[in-house]
């Protein structure tokens, strides 16, 4: 593969990163810069600033609100995107339900959704994971039954990543106990903040915050309409997805600038008479772990490149998966090993006890101990390739 890039694209690059410099409020610039944590309402603002620019659904077709970019565009302008520190938007409603409402929906559907999901007027959450059914999602147990145009839901989701903020959500739901578990299974939409009987309460991570909450179903109804795909068919709805998002998971820019954070703080500690970034043996700690990133890095591009040309995401989502958030792990642990102690005070330390591109370290370091099991443990990952790319018996 060649993996260089043209005039035009390098130009296109230098366009987007002086674009995202110029967009960024003062303030909100300032904090990027300094690698602070946004707020929701902060994500909020630089969503409805690229949404002005026409540039928040760059993977989406041109003729709903895309951009029109081409693979390497679209590569390039997220790379600029994490390396400037700029506020992550919600990947539930663009990057995943969104896609999935283009490939499935009906027009009506597509008609009333998708212009709110890409002005983020109403935001998204994913009603997966059920506490008995995480990387077995296929045993849920929240069930749908027909009750003239409407279904009535009842049961229970968890790891509803930011719930609280969400207009709506995407529920797989037990439709039929008929056959396989996987056959019975249908995919709603329903209407997190006007439905009766749906309930939202965040609890708090490790890292010191409410990323997480609890989702319950109690005789909650949804339109019929609202339903994706054919009823008992939302298993091929839910694996298109988690192909799309197991391959974001991989997080290979996010590791990039998680490796250059960690090269500042060991800059910046002084180990003796000198600097951490000295210290042969964390030099070669950097070194492997650069290496490890590179190659990743490379298998991104080669999937990003087979989905320009209509080649949905196969087993290759899952190698990224693995690798991807093995990589990201590593790389915070990075940073959190070249703070030293001053990396065990981040929940009750004042917020000037660090300098303020480290405050975020640690929480991140916490939320992503999970990353190698949400969005399909990695063990389960394993088990895909060994079926779809070995070709082992299931």
């Amino acid at each position: 593969m060649d993996m260089t890039f043209t005039p035009e694209q390098i130009a296109f690059r230098d366009e987007v990163r002086s674009w995202i410099r110029e967009a960024m409020p003062p303030e909100m610039r300032r904090r990027a810069e300094n690698g602070a944590n946004f707020e929701q309402s902060e994500t909020m603002e630089w969503h409805k600033i690229l949404y002005e620019k026409g540039w928040a659904a760059p993977h989406w077709p041109k003729e709903v609100g895309g951009t029109g970019w081409d693979t390497t565009e679209r590569f390039l302008f997220q790379e600029e995107c994490v390396d400037s520190n700029a506020p992550q938007l919600s990947p539930f409603g663009l990057s995943m339900v969104g896609p999935l409402l283009i490939q499935f929906g009906t027009d009506e559907q597509k008609q009333r959704f998708l212009p709110k999901i890409l002005s983020g007027e109403e935001i998204w959450c994913q009603g997966y994971s059920e506490p008995n059914a995480g990387s077995d999602l296929a045993s849920l147990q929240t069930k749908a039954e027909k009750d003239g145009d409407d279904y009535i839901v009842n049961g229970q989701k968890t790891w509803t990543t930011y719930a609280q903020y969400a207009d709506w959500i995407f529920v797989l739901v037990r439709t039929s106990s008929e056959g396989k578990k996987q056959e019975g299974i249908s995919f709603l939409l329903a209407d997190v903040k006007n439905t009766p009987g749906i309930t939202v309460k965040p609890f708090l991570t490790t890292g010191g915050t409410l990323a997480f909450s609890e989702t319950w179903f109690s005789d909650a109804r949804v339109p019929q309409a609202n339903r994706v795909g054919p009823e008992d068919g939302g298993w091929t709805m839910a694996k298109a997805l988690l192909a799309h998002e197991r391959t974001g998971i991989g997080g290979v820019a996010e590791s990039g600038r998680s490796l250059q954070l960690a090269k500042r703080i060991a800059a910046e500690t002084p180990v003796g008479k000198g600097r951490l970034l000295d210290d042969a043996s964390f030099r070669r700690r950097i070194a492997r772990l650069q290496m490890r990133h590179r190659a990743v890095a490379m298998l991104n591009l080669r999937t990003l490149a087979a989905a320009q040309v209509g080649h949905a995401p196969g087993f290759e989502s899952s190698v990224l998966k693995i690798v991807g958030t093995e990589v990201q792990q590593e790389t915070t642990e990075l940073c959190m090993d070249a703070m030293g102690h001053n990396a065990l005070g981040w929940l009750d330390s004042p917020a000037d006890a660090l300098p303020e591109y480290q405050n975020a370290v640690a929480s991140q370091f916490n939320y992503l101990r999970a990353a190698t099991i949400y969005g399909g443990s990695n063990e389960i990952q394993k088990n895909i390739i060994a079926k779809q790319m070995l070709r082992l018996p299931a």
